[in-house]
């Protein structure tokens, strides 16, 4: 299915805000500049849609909150991306790769190497250094291209937090050694709002995505990672939370290399009294299986997820659901939907399945997946408009029911973002209203 024709001057409007790097004018306040009700909305039969506002990227948002930057400065809003009144000076914004605002406010982030947390609205923010589980200091390695620290923190999934035995916790890996450096690949945690980052997995060292300089690894340079671990992957996909288990599952990529396979299931368990994780690999398989993933979702205790299959054909791929205790047995698996494509960033919310397509892998420019029932009726929808573009990182809807997306140049090259709001699901609402 395609989106309906805009005109021409909504089309403008809205390539312009994609597009994005205007500078502020003149006298006119940061605060109003970027409100995102200036951004022209247009609409499929599924959901309506909008860019990112000129010249801001919002990398985050919560409830009603949103973080973003632009040149050399960070900004909160508390109204839905209405007005901006909360600005730092951050010199190195325009390398921002993950953000998380935390439920009491706190607001983590990080550029390059480097993770930073804001308790006060961003009047203020420190640099955290990252434990380990005992507790010691856990530090980048010194990369051999400053350029190319690594992406230590970055992370593919827009959500990162979930209610744990009554308290808030933060869990997310790295997507890491593609752009940006060759890094270690971990999952953190924290249960203090971020003020405290540990180390609750570190995968061993990948012979194939040493430090050599360059942008993704290779074969020469410094290893990574920890030296002790046998389970090696290129990076992680996606950490989940399913509170009927009180479980952590991850998912990782990407190759079939000669020492195995890179993708890995595993199942994670926390104990809060002694801070300590167990962890057990679950599944390890071939690239071009349904195990090769993202988009990781449990619902009333049941797991969702989108394959990333590639390499060697036939592709096993699909939106696929199963119990949690059948994840290693694919026959107990159901396949909700194929799109046809390689895929690995879904969110699930509300009923509402939103899902992706990988540009380089895809027919469509910037091709989304949505089912607004729960799985039982699907469409696609190619919102050209906005370029070749693979969207990740989905974030939970803000306070007016929107959905923030990144929009990847390539399949993961920070690029631009955009947001998205579903219609009502039919059935549910006799009206079709506003977007607002």
């Amino acid at each position: 299915m395609q989106a309906p024709n805009m005109t021409r001057r909504q089309f403008t409007a809205l390539s312009a805000a994609a597009a994005g790097g205007m500078l502020i004018p003149q006298g006119f306040a940061a605060e109003n500049q970027y409100d995102v009700d200036k951004i022209p909305v247009a609409q499929t039969d599924h959901f309506w849609y909008r860019g990112k506002p000129q010249g801001l990227f919002v990398d985050s948002q919560r409830d009603n909150k949103a973080f973003g930057y632009s040149d050399g400065k960070i900004f909160l809003s508390e109204d839905n991306g209405h007005t901006w009144p909360h600005v730092a000076e951050f010199p190195d914004a325009r390398h921002i790769v993950f953000s998380c605002i935390l439920k009491n406010g706190n607001i983590l982030f990080s550029a390059l190497a480097k993770l930073y947390l804001s308790t006060d609205n961003l009047k203020s923010y420190r640099q955290i250094t990252v434990k380990n589980a005992d507790g010691s200091d856990y530090l980048p390695h010194e990369p051999k291209n400053p350029q190319n620290p690594g992406w230590y923190f970055h992370s593919l999934s827009g959500v990162n937090t979930w209610e744990v035995g009554g308290r808030e916790m933060l869990v997310w890996g790295n997507y890491c050694n593609v752009v940006g450096g060759a890094a270690p690949v971990n999952i953190y945690y924290s249960t203090d709002s971020g003020q405290t980052v540990k180390i609750a997995y570190s995968f061993g060292q990948n012979p194939f995505f040493r430090d050599d300089g360059s942008g993704g690894g290779g074969k020469t340079g410094t290893l990574l990672g920890n030296p002790d671990n046998p389970v090696l992957c290129r990076h992680i996909h996606d950490v989940a939370y399913n509170p009927a288990e009180n479980a952590f599952y991850a998912c990782t990529g990407d190759f079939n290399q000669p020492f195995g396979h890179e993708c890995h299931w595993l199942r994670g368990i926390y104990d809060a009294a002694s801070d300590r994780w167990q962890w057990k690999v679950l599944v390890s398989a071939p690239m071009n299986s349904r195990y090769k993933c993202g988009g990781l979702n449990f619902v009333d205790g049941k797991l969702y997820w989108i394959s990333d299959a590639n390499g060697p054909e036939p592709h096993d791929r699909g939106v696929f659901s199963c119990d949690p205790a059948d994840i290693p047995n694919p026959k107990a698996h159901t396949m909700l939907y194929n799109p046809g494509v390689e895929s690995g960033n879904m969110i699930i919310q509300d009923g509402v399945i939103l899902a992706s397509h990988c540009a380089p892998a895809s027919p469509l420019a910037t091709g989304f997946i949505v089912s607004l029932d729960m799985g039982k009726t699907w469409a696609q929808y190619d919102l050209k408009e906005f370029g070749r573009r693979s969207p990740c990182r989905f974030h939970r809807k803000n306070g007016e029911g929107w959905f923030r997306v990144d929009l990847r140049s390539y399949w993961v090259t920070p690029a631009e973002m955009m947001f998205i709001k579903p219609k009502p699901s039919p059935g549910t609402d006799g009206t079709q209203r506003q977007a607002s």
